[in-house]
């Protein structure tokens, strides 16, 4: 059984290192996608077509073991197709709930943003409150419960913009980028060879993923840092640069990723260096720019950026 932070340091790049060996060259976007799912949070991957989107999800889905279950996203996709449906039992004369794959430990949504808005915010309760309610029952989901999402960017044809609310039950948001050439190279190569990773072996088990999310509760976020992370948070609202900026669930969200990666270094308590290192990927997908900023090519990584830069109007806090 895991009761320190070392243990959690040597699992978790254990598992890092298992996951990149199917999503090679980019240790930072599995470092994320495990610093997520850590933290109860669930994981928005967004790219253009081809870069490993899926490949990561299902790397981290085969690594940890339990229930994992897999969405394709279409637009004929109904709103059944992902929480389940009562069907009659003509024996029995009563409706008998059948689960859908919503119903699992690890839950990949396969392009999420092919489906409508009414499929897609089937994901809304079971994504908040674990929970799935049809008819007039509620079903508790597994813990712990972890959806990856993958999509297109937005300008692809076929594809509907995720709503804010859609949106904002994604803990982070990151994207995988093309690969270095030395490493298209090799992927290139086993192609040619039709060698296809199998990321199908676990090295961790779904109770050992849940010590692990319960250890990462445990690091200290002392009154400064977490004032610290609300001022982030609340720059966000008062920028010119940005129509809307983060809710309090962003403040929540980015608190709770910095105990991840604090617990990752072994570390019982969380630094500013630690917000720092994921308030891009935790509240870019937050916040909203005005058209004039787009204009002048800023994005919302940039903007958050020059708020963490702007010592005066977001102190860091000393040591101590």
């Amino acid at each position: 059984m895991l009761t320190s932070m070392l243990a959690f340091r040597e699992r978790f790049h254990a598992l890092h290192d298992n996951v990149e060996q199917f999503v090679r060259g980019k240790p930072e976007a599995v470092r994320l996608a495990l610093t997520c799912m850590f933290a109860e949070g669930h994981l928005l991957i967004e790219d253009v077509p081809g870069v490993a989107k899926t490949s990561l999800a299902k790397a981290l889905a085969g690594s940890v073991g339990g229930d994992f279950q897999r969405i394709q996203f279409t637009p004929d996709l109904l709103p059944s197709d992902v929480t389940g449906v009562e069907v009659f039992n003509p024996k029995t004369l009563e409706f008998q709930f059948r689960k859908g794959p919503v119903f699992a430990n690890v839950l990949l949504g396969d392009e999420i943003n092919r489906a409508s808005p009414k499929t897609q915010s089937a994901l809304l309760q079971v994504m908040a409150e674990q929970t799935v309610t049809v008819g007039l029952k509620t079903y508790a989901a597994p813990r712990p419960f972890f959806c990856v999402a993958t999509q297109n960017s937005v300008e692809h044809q076929g594809t509907y913009p995720l709503p804010e609310a859609q949106l904002d039950r994604f803990l982070m948001r990151t994207s995988i980028g093309y690969p270095a050439p030395d490493v298209e190279k090799e992927v290139v190569a086993l192609g040619i060879a039709r060698k296809a990773p199998d990321p199908s072996m676990s090295i961790m088990s779904i109770d050992e993923v849940e010590q692990m999310i319960a250890i990462a509760r445990t690091v200290d976020v002392s009154d400064q840092l977490s004032e610290y992370v609300v001022n982030i948070v609340s720059a966000t609202r008062e920028d010119a640069a940005l129509l809307r900026g983060a809710s309090p669930r962003g403040s929540i969200a980015l608190a709770t990723a910095a105990q991840v990666v604090a617990a990752s270094h072994g570390r019982a308590y969380a630094t500013p260096d630690d917000v720092k290192s994921v308030a891009e990927p935790v509240l870019a997908h937050r916040i909203q720019l005005t058209h004039q900023a787009r204009m002048e090519g800023r994005t919302a990584a940039s903007v958050i950026e020059e708020i963490l830069r702007d010592g005066r109007r977001v102190p860091v806090p000393r040591a101590g």
